[in-house]
């Protein structure tokens, strides 16, 4: 199946109140494993690889490449994507390499600021038909878009897309990046009121930092690309321990990763599950 087209797939998700998994690659592992469930299920889902997964290979193109090959094998709609890219410079190579969809973060700078970064690379992205998402932090860029406590105005989101003309807007609703436990609490009335105002799909970041329901709910209340990272990684740590507590023999990397693929399959298809309930009944 052909790669995704990210506008269509998100409008039409956010449309029909479906939550789209992104999850982060940065093992080749984490890719399979993302499919997998994706295919176990017959939904879409996103691939998507950080600027720090990029600094830890050292280079995008290895790895890009792989993700984009697995993505065009894959049964179901599938988008490779560039997370969190704070460099101008890794957006254009991720267009060049035919990447179809990045997030440029400039959310540490000020709201000029970012809107005018972000426009310019929404200029260049678009002539290649490549999707962009955004971030909108805090009013003069303060501690980031995912500090405790920020939330983003509804008034300056629509403002923030209508001027940058971004297809997609990271929002801060109560979510924090890295959490290991599932105790965060979405802000659903601003979410309702975020989708009310912004004419284009929301992104969830931090979403690991939700339980089950919590993921539910915050695609009920208006949420449409779900971020997913450090929940994959608890699960394939987790299982490398196991491995490697229980036979201390073991030097092939294929014993310990071949479990961390199947617990990642499997967290990601409970992911993916929560995030296609779409009825009030569970």
């Amino acid at each position: 199946m052909s790669l995704a087209d990210p506008v269509t797939l998100l409008t039409e998700a956010a449309d029909a109140r479906r939550g789209i998994g992104a999850f982060n690659v940065i093992q080749l592992e984490h890719a399979e494993s993302c499919i997998a469930a994706a295919e176990s299920l017959g939904v879409p889902v996103i691939l998507q690889i950080s600027q720090n997964a990029v600094t830890y290979h050292g280079a995008l193109r290895p790895l890009a490449s792989a993700a984009l090959a697995m993505a065009s094998a894959a049964s179901v709609l599938t988008v490779v994507h560039l997370d969190h890219a704070e460099r101008p410079e890794l957006v254009r190579e991720a267009v060049a390499l035919g990447i179809g969809s990045v997030m440029f973060d400039a959310s540490k700078l000020s709201y000029e600021d970012n809107v005018a970064a972000t426009a310019d690379i929404v200029a260049h992205c678009h002539a290649a038909g490549v999707a962009v998402e955004a971030e909108l932090g805090e009013v003069g860029g303060k501690d980031g878009a995912h500090a405790p406590g920020a939330r983003t105005d509804p008034r300056q989101a629509a403002a923030f897309v209508k001027e940058t003309g971004v297809d997609s807007l990271a929002v801060a609703v109560g979510t924090s990046h890295a959490m290991t436990s599932h105790d965060a609490v979405v802000d659903l009335d601003l979410v309702a009121a975020l989708r009310a105002a912004v004419p284009v799909p929301l992104v969830l970041h931090g979403s690991s930092g939700l339980d089950d329901a919590g993921l539910t709910a915050a695609v009920r209340a208006g949420m449409t690309k779900i971020n997913v990272g450090t929940r994959l990684n608890v699960a394939m740590t987790h299982a490398v321990r196991r491995v490697l507590d229980t036979d201390h023999a073991v030097v092939d990397p294929r014993r310990y990763l071949s479990a961390a693929r199947t617990a990642m399959t499997d967290e990601a298809t409970l992911v993916l599950r929560r995030l296609h309930i779409t009825s009030h009944h569970e």
